[in-house]
């Protein structure tokens, strides 16, 4: 194998990691493209080239792999530009998407509009047809109807279609019939069935997915295809996978019919880097994911060992914005990265957040343009950042447009401006912790009991400062921080699934529906096998339920006992036996509580589908003993205090695996900054990451 590329593109920087056969590591960083996502890529990818010792060209045509992560869809998504959509469902059904799931914060706020539906009222057509909840036909497809409405449609000027009728989760017949009449009627237009994509019981969540994944196909399918043009226009021959929101990869192929599992893919990917370095630093399979942004801070859990999934991943607050109804990597965000604005309300408080100066024009630092005060503005304030070394010295930062963003903020609060930055960079930090908290203490986990891996650009900037009010002891700041969801794709594997509605009671199950359901779902995920590339490794299968104590509002995805393959069946008791004793231990596990009594019903099951990559190698070094390294020159920074510190400043270049930087100290690496701070220090790991010291 030559070398491994994976691609992250975030709302402000777009992020490279490249791996070799040996293990090493090389990053490559550069401002987002929007207009054009491939100008980006190419300087990133550039810019490593150059450490390497490659051109772009010599590095492209010896890559054998590249994994591509991107915002694209869920951008289009929050600025409105998808596609106009037109809904198609059951006769009687037309408001789904309006009444959504009818939640509320606030239920006697009526200062507020109702949310406007995902697509609009105007845009939904109703079917003449119905199934009922038994999967029986009670009224057959009009399909004269049918027909005339996709007429309806392509003189309307629809870009695509979205298909959800009542119960074709138990009988897809006759959403089948119309895809087939698009078909022929629409040849082309883009459509998407929900029996094929979602198949699962909660009529809205149902809809919803599929209205976004139809709104979403033209501009992917442009996308995607456009992006494997301008590689291979480059020279790349290699194999070309995409990271998704189900925490692995899959090819182009898979995604242009299934684009709304590019939503969230790029922070996906961080909680398999997360894991992979607590483990190689022997911390356990706990972990807290922090990825510190340009945009956003992303938050997440690994729970012994294995990711965790959410189906209520909302597009905007929730109950008022978009469910994404598909099982996606539970990874939360807030508006609390790098390029964060600081700002006052009415009432005198300041904020931060969750607007961002984004890549264009950017932090008034990057001199782009930016006039208004940020978190990473702040940071250069306080004396964080080498305005002549940032990204390794291909950017310069303007120091003076900083201060001159925050001057309105310090006269208004009658503050200095280094202790406006400073209360905007600990603004930003109580943002932060509280999103951990969020998935952490009212997740029934401790963080105390957890290891903290931090990644992102702006990662290093407060990250010690947020493990000290949580209390954890194990800390690891990666050597690929500044990119951690694009090294998270390095050990990535390709992942699919399916999924399929089947209501049962465990103390009346039904041995041979489910037994022929999971047959059909598991071919379903082999027949994905057979179009991936030969280059790819061994495959493996795992069979879940999604399961809850009878009249529990949620599911918990309960795993099969761990048995060979060929039985991984319902044969009898004993099998379904051991499936609601792992569901049991689940619960306790979450929620500390399991009910031996009660019967425990599954809504759906699952079969994943999983295709080993070849990871990169591991690279240890021999730590020296003892040492610390050599300090390249002082800065003054402040940390809190009426008055700067003069701190001593550490190049990448001159830190070792074995030394130890005492704070207050600043240790500047090619794409990101750590700030160790007063009474903390950082020790260099055999595998070269920093280990950060609270205590």
């Amino acid at each position: 194998m030559g070398f491994k590329i994976s691609v992250d593109t975030g709302g402000t920087f777009t992020d490279v990691v490249v791996s070799d056969r040996s293990g090493t590591f090389t990053i490559g960083k550069a401002l987002t493209t929007p207009a054009r996502i491939f100008d980006g890529m190419r300087d990133a990818i550039a810019a490593a080239a150059d450490q390497i010792g490659l051109s772009f060209a010599q590095l492209v045509a010896e890559t054998d792999l590249l994994i591509y992560g991107t915002t694209r869809a869920t951008n289009a998504i929050v600025t409105k530009t998808a596609a106009k959509t037109a809904f198609l469902t059951t006769r009687g059904f037309p408001d789904t998407l309006v009444l959504k799931e009818g939640g509320k914060f606030r239920p006697h706020d009526f200062s507020r509009d109702y949310p406007e539906p995902y697509i609009p009222r105007r845009y939904v057509y109703e079917i003449d047809e119905r199934v009922n909840a038994a999967g029986i036909v009670v009224r057959e497809l009009d399909r004269a109807q049918v027909q005339s409405t996709l007429a309806e449609i392509a003189t309307r000027g629809f870009e695509a279609v979205a298909v959800c009728l009542l119960w074709s989760v138990l009988n897809p017949a006759h959403e089948e019939a119309v895809g087939t009449l698009f078909e022929e009627v629409l040849p082309g237009v883009p459509y998407s069935l929900s029996s094929r994509l979602v198949p699962i019981m909660r009529e809205y969540r149902r809809a919803s997915a599929t209205a976004i994944d139809a709104s979403l196909k033209p501009l992917m399918q442009r996308h995607l295809r456009e992006l494997e043009a301008d590689l291979q226009a480059a020279g790349y021959r290699g194999n070309i996978f995409v990271s998704t929101a189900a925490g692995g990869c899959n090819s182009i192929e898979a995604l242009v019919e299934r684009p709304i599992f590019t939503i969230g893919s790029g922070p996906a990917m961080a909680p398999i880097a997360g894991i992979t370095y607590s483990r190689l630093e022997n911390l356990g399979e706990n972990v807290i994911i922090c990825d510190t942004g340009g945009t956003t801070f992303d938050v997440g859990v690994v729970r012994d060992g294995a990711l965790t999934f959410n189906r209520d991943t909302w597009l905007g607050p929730r109950y008022t914005g978009d469910l994404l109804g598909i099982a996606a990597v539970d990874m939360r965000s807030v508006g609390a990265g790098g390029g964060s604005i600081a700002w006052i309300d009415d009432g005198g408080l300041m904020h931060v957040g969750p607007q961002s100066a984004g890549a264009v024009p950017g932090p008034a630092c990057y001199g782009r343009g930016g006039t208004l005060p940020t978190v990473s503005d702040a940071a250069a304030v306080l004396g964080y950042f080498d305005p002549d070394y940032f990204l390794g010295g291909r950017m310069v930062l303007d120091v003076a447009a900083a201060r001159a963003a925050m001057a309105g903020l310090a006269t208004t609060l009658g503050l200095t401006i280094e202790e406006t930055a400073w209360r905007i960079l600990t603004l930003a930090g109580d943002l932060m912790m509280r999103a951990v908290a969020d998935v952490t203490i009212n997740e029934g986990i401790n963080p105390r009991e957890s290891t903290i891996v931090a990644g992102g650009g702006a990662a290093g900037m407060n990250i010690m400062l947020i493990a000290k009010e949580l209390g954890c002891d194990h800390v690891v700041l990666p050597k690929t921080a500044s990119a951690l969801s694009a090294a998270g794709m390095q050990y990535a594997d390709i992942v699919a699934e399916e999924v399929g509605s089947l209501y049962c009671l465990s103390n009346r199950f039904d041995f041979a529906r489910v037994n022929a359901l999971l047959d059909t779902l598991e071919a379903r995920v082999l027949a994905m096998r057979d179009k991936l590339p030969d280059q790819t490794g061994p495959v493996t299968l795992e069979f879940y339920g999604e399961a809850r104590y009878q009249a529990q509002v949620w599911e918990l995805d309960t795993p099969f006992p761990d048995t060979p393959l060929p039985s991984r069946r319902f044969a009898g008791q004993a099998e379904l036996d051991a499936y609601v004793g792992n569901f049991h231990d689940l619960h306790e596990r979450i929620f500390a509580v399991k009910d031996l009594g009660s019967a425990v019903e599954t809504v759906s099951w699952k079969v994943r589908l999983t295709v080993k990559l070849d990871a990169p190698a591991t690279r240890l070094e021999t730590p020296v003993e003892g040492a610390s390294p050599s300090v390249s020159g002082h800065r003054l920074c402040f940390f809190g205090g009426a008055e700067p510190v003069r701190t001593p400043i550490y190049k990448a270049a001159d830190i070792r695996p074995g030394h130890t930087i005492t704070g207050p100290a600043v240790v500047e690496e090619p794409t990101t900054t750590l700030v160790v701070y007063p009474d903390m220090s950082a020790h260099v790991s055999a595998a070269g990451h920093y280990r950060l010291n609270i205590q």
